[in-house]
């Protein structure tokens, strides 16, 4: 019984050991090869791991593609990348022209003969992100320019240039040149007829100033404009030129008297009308005759302006003594020639040097200045003819003998109208108050125009309008030659020498013809006068450019390429 009883007990432990066993392995394999499902026999290679050990994006390149560069590590804008050489080139060769080199834009440098004119035209013709830093350098004392006051001064100098005639292009780049030796290298100059506007933006975060100026009063005074010009190349030239000395000699410049009294400019006036009248086929007894109805015609003029009529009505009062007085000579029939003095008269009344400026704007490119200019001399050439027609309506009234069919004496006497074509330019640089070292050479230069002109027309057999562009042209370079030689401006070179070539005749054969009746003839004449007037205007400026063949033009460091175009734009 105790034995059974054993077996009986042990028995039953052993069957609950089994149980325990079985029920242990059925949670969890004690046996590492039972660790997992999944895990291959002895023998079998491994698979690869999971994706999820080892990430990958869904744009890697897959293997056996070549792989794309790595992109460049992100650095600072004015920092060239590695490898790359800087240089002072940019444009069309340069190592870098993506970039803008750690220094800044190369400076403009020229050699010492060259004038500020050219300087400043072509950095003032660049983009204002392309223009270089001011070569000035700030003093230790001095915290940084005065903004108000530079633009003040630039204005002041910029307003006497205008009022004197100076070319929209010349005055913006004589403004920009002041405010660019102070500092102000962010400046925007703004020229029309009428108003000037100069902009300063410190930087790309500060506010701009921006001051403006508008020209009230224009007057013909050569001899201010030659000392602006001075003042402007020392203020450009020299490091130490303060705004206290450039505001001193700008108030001496505007104090400063004209350079001829009014009595001298009466007499001058007269001389050139007579030396027109010899130009056309006069004698003596005209040339008094000319000379006495323009001088009645300037103090006419003068008491018209000093009453305070507008400057048409001066012009208007102004072209009425000369034809009354050819008027008389045909009634009185003392056999002189009254087309040679009506003709005479006009020579000295239409506005070449204001016909020229607004030609030249229009080719450089400032389409309002040339607009306005343009109206100006069509409104002055609108007061001549009311003028001169009131009396030749008069004199036909009075049955006197004009008659548009017998034109003017052609005579063959080159040595008289070479000396009156140079009387006439010597006249004329002394009514536009030049001073008396520049004389000579525009009256030389006025010898060498029409001797030229002469040339072609009468010898050569070539047409008025091709032989007047070229004999311009020849002014036009000569003046700006003598002008890069004196450091000066090119109008006291240029505006007295065209002078012997102004259409008086062509002018005052219109006129007669439109006061007789015949529209045909006379728009005829006017249309000949206008296109010889253009002719001056395109030959100066043409000549003008030509100049610049000759200078060495302004560019940068190590830049091989020629001067940059003064066009703006290409048209489409």
């Amino acid at each position: 019984m105790g034995s059974e009883g054993q077996r009986g007990q042990r028995g039953t432990s052993v069957s609950d050991a089994d149980a325990d066993a079985g029920a242990a392995g059925s949670r969890k394999p004690q046996s590492d090869e039972a660790r997992s499902a999944f895990t291959p026999p002895l023998g079998v290679p491994l698979p690869p791991p999971p994706e999820d050990d080892h990430p990958t994006s869904e744009f890697a390149v897959p293997e056996g593609l070549a792989a794309e560069p790595a992109p460049d590590t992100e650095g600072s804008a004015f920092v060239p990348p590695a490898g790359v050489r800087t240089g002072p080139q940019t444009g069309q060769g340069a190592n870098f022209p993506a970039f803008t080199p750690p220094g800044g834009i190369p400076v403009v440098r020229l050699t010492k003969d060259a004038p500020w004119q050219d300087r400043m035209r072509t950095m003032l013709r660049m983009p204002i992100s392309e223009r270089p830093a001011p070569e000035r350098q700030e003093r230790q004392d001095e915290a940084g320019p005065a903004a108000p006051r530079v633009l003040d001064l630039t204005l002041r100098i910029g307003e006497l240039l205008l009022a004197g005639g100076e070319g929209a292009e010349d005055v913006e780049a004589a403004m920009f040149g002041v405010a660019h030796a102070y500092g102000l290298d962010r400046c925007e100059p703004t020229v029309t007829f009428t108003l000037l506007s100069v902009s300063y933006q410190p930087s790309l975060v500060d506010d701009p100033i921006t001051a403006s100026r508008t020209v009230r009063r224009r007057g013909t005074d050569y001899t201010r404009l030659s000392a602006v010009f001075r003042l402007v190349d020392d203020i450009t030239s020299s490091e130490d030129f303060t705004l206290e000395e450039a505001y001193r000699r700008l108030a001496e410049i505007r104090r400063n008297r004209h350079p001829y009294p009014g009595w001298a400019l009466t007499v001058a006036g007269g001389a050139l009308a007579g030396a027109a009248s010899m130009l056309v086929g006069g004698d003596w007894p005209v040339f008094f005759a000319a000379a006495v109805g323009a001088m009645l015609g300037d103090r006419l003029a003068w008491l018209a302006s000093g009453r305070g009529l507008p400057e048409f009505y001066q012009f208007v009062a102004a072209a009425m003594p000369p034809a009354a007085m050819g008027v008389a000579l045909s009634l009185a029939g003392v056999g002189l020639q009254a087309s040679a003095v009506i003709t005479g008269g006009l020579f000295a009344l239409i506005p070449g040097r204001a016909l020229v400026a607004g030609v030249q704007d229009g080719l450089t490119g400032y389409y309002i200045t040339a607009a306005a200019r343009l109206l100006e001399v069509g409104y002055l050439i609108v007061g001549i003819v009311c003028g001169v027609l009131t009396v030749l309506y008069g004199g036909l009234q009075l049955d006197a003998k004009l008659n548009p069919e017998a034109a003017l004496r052609h005579v063959d006497r080159p040595v008289t109208q070479i000396v009156a074509a140079m009387l006439l330019a010597l006249t004329f640089s002394i009514l536009l108050q030049q001073e008396r070292h520049t004389v000579l050479f525009a009256t030389l230069n006025g010898g060498v125009a029409w001797v030229v002109y002469g040339a072609l027309h009468d010898t050569a057999k070539v047409p008025a309008v091709a032989a007047t562009t070229v004999a311009a042209g020849l002014v036009g370079l000569f003046g700006q030659l003598l002008s890069r030689y004196r450091y000066a401006s090119a109008l006291p070179y240029v505006t007295a020498a065209i002078g012997p070539l102004l259409p008086g005749s062509a002018t005052y054969f219109g006129l007669l013809a439109l006061a007789q009746g015949n529209m045909d003839r006379g728009i005829a004449h006017l249309t000949q006068a206008a296109a010889l007037a253009l002719a001056i205007a395109i030959g100066v400026n043409l000549g003008n450019e030509a100049a610049r063949l000759f200078l060495k033009a302004p560019r940068l460091e190590g830049e091989s390429s020629g001067r940059r175009a003064a066009k703006r734009t290409r048209g489409f």
